[in-house]
Parts: structure tokens; sequence; C-alpha cells
């Protein structure tokens, strides 16, 4: 990450020129909209992959579009795995220029899994990180190789990981390496020795910061690979979906979090192909807080179910509002309950999500593609009270 731990990106500077007067106009209308969502790459044109993740592309766009230009979305933040199956280069602009070539705003990014795992004989030139680096992280707006014949430009954003600052809102996002399973952000006691502790250092920095300047906007913590994700009880990790959670990292987190006495307002995560929203209940330095868990890696690559049969035995899906306690098995904070309480796992559950954050909540709206209008599209929504952490009755 270029610059110091503390530092933040800001939209405001992301947007060049215009930057100031979006910024003015966000704020005159008092809240800012944004849309997020991750593992949007499609590899192959297998079952219609391609369409799929085009049609979410599309009608995210169609949002920013159709909607008075004072008040539309303002970015989108990728939530990792931008390009299957490995970043190659060749595939930047099948699986993401061409997609996005009519979205009408700033296109940020976390790095996945498939965004930095380097395949044997992969020339230094061509690792995923230098190629993501270039399409996300250069030094200056620019049209680069991938991009082609499109006028989309580079982002400048600061590194793989890093803070950004918009009206109301500050997201810290992480990235967690590129694992299958699990996510990592330090090197947790030198079991991955390759891993700096840089990330544990941000997220102290950028706590901290938050808490000196009391800042009151929301503050979302993004990473790809989600701390919770389903299993059944009784059948074990085997039975759950095709990717577990990274109890490890969350743990680290909660760790920080409590040192410094600042907790996020909600977590967004990709990486497992389905969404799922869970609910968790701690308490905070002697306050009762509601946390929400929001998982959307199915934004364009694939959907798997939420639960696979297991040793010939079919596991039944869990409902909503499903007591699932059992995941949250190192917590390093008072954790009270943790309940799944919505998701969407279909083949036809391709989605988004729709932020919309204000000085006094933030409000995160699940949206499934292929429906005519807005209002019907949202499968899902959770609105959390800012000051006070606490859900409230959308």
């Amino acid at each position: 990450m270029r610059g110091k731990p503390d530092d933040l990106f800001t939209l405001e500077s992301a947007l060049g020129a215009a930057g100031p007067d979006v910024v003015a106009q966000i704020r005159k209308v008092r809240h800012i909209t944004f849309h997020s969502g991750g593992d949007t790459g499609a590899s192959t044109d297998t079952k219609g992959k391609y369409r799929n993740e085009i049609t979410v592309a599309d009608q995210m766009t169609d949002d920013c579009r159709s909607n008075d230009p004072k008040t539309r979305p303002r970015f989108f933040y990728h939530l990792g795995d931008v390009v299957y199956n490995f970043c190659e280069p060749e595939y930047w602009y099948d699986q993401f220029y061409e997609p996005y070539r009519n979205y009408p705003a700033p296109i940020f990014a976390i790095a996945g899994n498939h965004d930095s795992f380097i395949t044997h004989g992969t020339p230094a030139a061509s690792y995923p990180l230098v190629t993501f680096s270039r399409n996300f992280c250069a030094e200056k707006p620019n049209i680069t190789a991938e991009a082609r014949s499109l006028h989309r430009t580079a982002m400048t954003q600061p590194g793989v990981y890093f803070a950004l600052d918009a009206p109301f809102v500050r997201i810290l996002g992480f990235f967690s390496n590129s694992l299958e399973d699990p996510g990592v952000i330090s090197n947790q006691s030198k079991k991955w020795p390759a891993v700096p502790n840089h990330q544990l250092e941000f997220l102290e920095a950028q706590l901290q910061r938050i808490k000196t300047e009391n800042y009151k906007g929301a503050v979302l913590l993004a990473v790809h690979h989600p701390p919770f994700t389903y299993s059944p009880k009784k059948e074990g990790k085997s039975a759950g979906g095709n990717h577990g959670p990274s109890t490890e990292m969350l743990h680290e987190i909660d760790q920080i979090c409590d040192k410094v006495g600042i907790y996020p307002h909600a977590f967004l995560s990709g990486h497992a192909h389905n969404y799922q929203r869970f609910a968790r209940a701690i308490n905070f330095k002697g306050k009762e807080y509601e946390v929400p868990f929001v998982v959307c890696g199915d934004a364009g690559h694939n959907v798997n179910p939420i639960v696979h049969n297991a040793h010939g035995q079919q596991v039944p899906e869990p409902h909503f509002g499903t007591d699932v306690r059992y995941l949250d098995v190192k917590p390093a904070i008072d954790s009270k309950d943790l309940k799944l309480k919505k998701y969407a796992d279909n083949r036809t559950s391709y989605g988004y999500l729709r932020i919309t954050v204000s000085a006094t909540q933030i409000a995160i709206g699940f949206h499934l593609v292929g429906v005519s209008s807005l209002a019907q599209s949202r499968f899902d929504l959770v609105t959390v009270d800012l000051e006070s952490h606490r859900v409230v009755a959308n």
C-alpha cells in the first residue's frame, strides 16, 4: 500500500476534477448510495456464465442511469475475484472491461484469491497481483492494455487493501490472500510465514484515526473471505457450501477492535458463491451491538448451494433465522448470539448489494437480477442505526 497505514483514499480524489461537485451533490441530498458485490468474473461460457455476469453488470448500470443523477449510486465496491481463473491479463477485457463498459461511476476493488494465486510457470510480469495493481492501483489514470479500445481508466487506489473515505461512510478493505480457505491477513504467529502483518497495523491505525477524529459516519469492513459461512452443526464442515468461514482472521480483527474500542457497523464479503446474511449480537465496551455480516459472492461467476449432501444423506437447508452460534468458534470479544437471517442460493440467485448511508443510518439491500423494477428486485434489506449500532425495523 502506498502511504502510511492511517492514510485515506477519498472518493473526491478518485473522481478527479469532477470530485468537488459530486461530493457537494452527495452532501446536499444528505445520503450516498453505492453498489457492492464479489466474484464477478465469468471464466467460461459453459451454462451461460458470460450471460450471468453481464446481466448483473447491466442491472447495476441501469440502476445508475434510471435514477436522478443527484441520487444515483456513486461507485461500485468490488469484493474480490474480479477475473477468473487466475487474473490472467488476456481475460480482463472479457471479464471486467467489456461487462462494465457502460457503468458510469468509479469501480474500486480489493483483491480476492483468484486475483492473487500464482500458478506454476507464470512469468513475474504476469503475476496476478501485478496485473490487478496495474488496473486498480495505478499512480495516475490511464488506459491499460487490458482495457483495449475501451475508455475506462485504471483506478488509482493506493493498494490491494486500503481505506476509502466518502461522504457518510468509510470502508476499510482488506486483502485476504490467495488460499481457497481460509482468509489470511497476517502470518498468524508465523503459521503463514510469507504473509506480513502490515494489515493488522493498517487496521489498528485506521480504527485509531476513527476514534481520534470522533468520526460519526458508517464504518464498514470489507474482506474477500467471509468470517462466517453456513455449515450444519451436526453434519460438520463437509456438508456446508463450497467455502468455509475464516474464524482465525475474525479473531485477529476482533482483538484489534477491542483494543482500540471501535467496531464496524457491518462486514461485507464475497468468496462463497451465494448470498448469506448473518446477524451477530455482541457486548462491546458495555453496549449491545447488532452487526450484520453480509456475504455477496454471486455477482456473476457462479451460484452454489448453501449445503451439500453428505455421506449419501440429504442435508436439509436451514430456515431463515437459524441459530448458528456454533460457527462463532473463537470470539475475541463478548459474542452473545449469531443467526443466519437470510440467504439465496438457487441457480438463478445472481445479484448485488445496493447500500445507502445517511448521517444516521446504513441500509444494505441485496437485489436479484432479472426482475423488472428496483423495488421488486430487492430480496433482503437490513438497516443499522449508526449511533447505537442496533438494527432498526425496515
